[in-house]
């Protein structure tokens, strides 16, 4: 019988790829215990989502402050602009009641023996003012005389002053126009003529 020949060199190849299998487990093994190392803890990540929430919740208040912010804004600037149309619109009827006035003024002293044209345009003209203030009423336009009363700067416009001995000193003696103020709003001053420093009239109780 032929003697089979035993090569121990043809083993070789297969120890050495059993080492190479074990070398390249072992840094896989390393890499797994280093994650499992650095995993967060549950209180950690308990930590971390509660920051998270309180971080949104955070953006979620600014964002409604914001809104909250432009919705003032808006309305502020959209009841501008509709008290401003309306002074506008004020200071027109205001012009037209004023001119009404001078008509009225315009006309002669009522007499017992004037014409009976004079005299239904004199009444026509006093119904249709009397008409006219009683509407500008109702919607917060108000005409007001100052004769006899303190002289206020937000109200009235002092054109002149002079010496009474029936007025005290800056109080008014006549008013050439009236003031006229929309709810409290000054539309358009008074035109005035005050009592000078020299007057010696008592104010009034």
């Amino acid at each position: 019988m032929e003697q089979q020949n035993h090569h121990p060199e043809h083993e070789q190849p297969a120890h050495a790829d059993s080492i190479a299998e074990n070398a390249t487990e072992a840094p896989a093994s390393s890499e797994t215990e280093q994650k499992a190392e650095t995993a967060a803890t549950p209180e950690e990540t308990i930590e971390a989502l509660r920051s998270e929430v309180s971080e949104m919740k955070d953006r979620w208040l600014r964002s409604e402050a914001e809104l909250q912010n432009l919705r003032s804004r808006s309305k502020r600037d959209l009841d501008d602009a509709r008290q401003y149309a309306v002074q506008k619109f004020a200071r027109d009827v205001v012009e037209a009641a004023e001119n009404l006035q001078r008509g009225l003024a315009a006309l002669p002293p009522a007499q017992e023996d004037e014409s009976d044209i004079i005299k239904k345009m004199r009444e026509g003209l006093e119904t249709t003012e009397r008409s006219f203030l009683s509407i500008l009423e109702r919607h917060g336009i108000n005409r007001q005389d100052p004769t006899g009363q303190a002289f206020d700067a937000n109200l009235h416009q002092a054109m002149q002053e002079q010496q009474s001995s029936e007025h005290a000193p800056g109080y008014v003696i006549q008013a050439w126009t009236p003031a006229w103020t929309l709810k409290d709003r000054l539309l358009k001053p008074a035109m005035v003529i005050v009592a000078n420093s020299s007057s010696t009239g008592q104010k009034p109780e």
